[in-house]
């Protein structure tokens, strides 16, 4: 009896039709666009993309994951721990330029930052996270929960180059839990949201930790866009912050193997190219409207 309740609970959460393609073969190609990869802009050498959230959504394994994937083996450039209720691990600003496999480094690169909290003076404030899509604040800046940083800092940048600002924004969620992400944390990520929408920024979000929302998609993650639960997660994702459909990418982090998984690696080379060419069309448009001399 058992057995059969949980097989009809499988199939009602599995719609006929996936709600999303995916040709599952294309980690070469994918692959391979990425070691092509060159920015557009002439002025700016490197792609950089800041990843935020609330704390404890997977930012810093994201990274790891990766770097992981690029690189073919495991990978801990980004500081992580186990899930701590109510306490970011991170707590200052590290860009993680991305590695290539045999040597050098990709023209990428993905800022960490401290994860948001619903209670004032807990977590990252909203302003210093528009600090660092502006590029005022350089690496190793320790993020302060009581007060912003000011221009007087060491770590605050006063004239950013284009190379300093931020040119993609990826909200990081978590998948098991985006009906509990507090109403004030949402309120806070729109806040951010709405000075990079001010500021022309593309914007994506990432959804994590598929496997631990959907029983089907743990033991398949092939069936991911099959899953109605993760297709739930999703439109609630849209629903909260309006950041559009097809601009949300479920994946799942490397985080117990210690070896590589085809299917993880599409995923997050699915999301890390569309984000690199956001980026990208970013910086080509800046350039189509005001020329070398970029500033925004």
């Amino acid at each position: 009896m058992g057995k059969g309740q949980s097989k009809s609970v499988e199939s009602a959460s599995t719609p006929n039709e996936p709600w999303r393609t995916l040709t599952w073969s294309e980690k070469t190609e994918i692959f391979k666009e990425l070691e092509d990869f060159k920015p557009h802009s002439e002025s700016n050498s490197i792609i950089r993309i800041l990843l935020y959230g609330p704390i404890g959504a997977g930012k810093s394994c994201f990274i790891n994951s990766v770097q992981r994937v690029l690189l073919g083996r495991n990978s801990a450039g980004a500081l992580e721990q186990g899930a701590q209720m109510g306490k970011s691990f991170t707590n200052t600003i590290r860009t993680h330029k991305l590695k290539r496999r045999g040597g050098g480094r990709y023209p990428i690169a993905l800022t960490d930052i401290t994860g948001l909290h619903a209670e004032d003076g807990r977590g990252i404030q909203c302003e210093d996270i528009i600090k660092v899509l502006e590029g005022h604040i350089a690496d190793g800046y320790t993020f302060n929960p009581e007060q912003t940083i000011t221009e007087n800092h060491q770590h605050y940048n006063q004239n950013p180059e284009l190379q300093d600002k931020v040119h993609c924004l990826v909200t990081i969620i978590p998948a098991d839990a985006v009906s509990r992400i507090d109403s004030k944390v949402i309120e806070k990520m729109k806040t951010v949201r709405q000075k990079a929408r001010d500021l022309n920024i593309p914007q994506v979000i990432v959804l994590t930790k598929v496997d631990q929302a959907c029983l089907m998609v743990n033991k398949n993650l092939r069936m991911i866009y099959h899953s109605r639960k993760i297709k739930e997660k999703v439109d609630e994702s849209y629903n909260k912050l309006g950041i559009p459909l097809n601009k949300i990418y479920p994946v799942k982090n490397y985080h117990a193997e210690i070896t590589q998984n085809e299917d993880n690696d599409v995923l997050i080379l699915m999301a890390l190219r569309d984000i690199v060419n956001f980026a990208n069309d970013f910086l080509e448009d800046l350039e189509d409207r005001e020329g070398l001399s970029v500033d925004y």
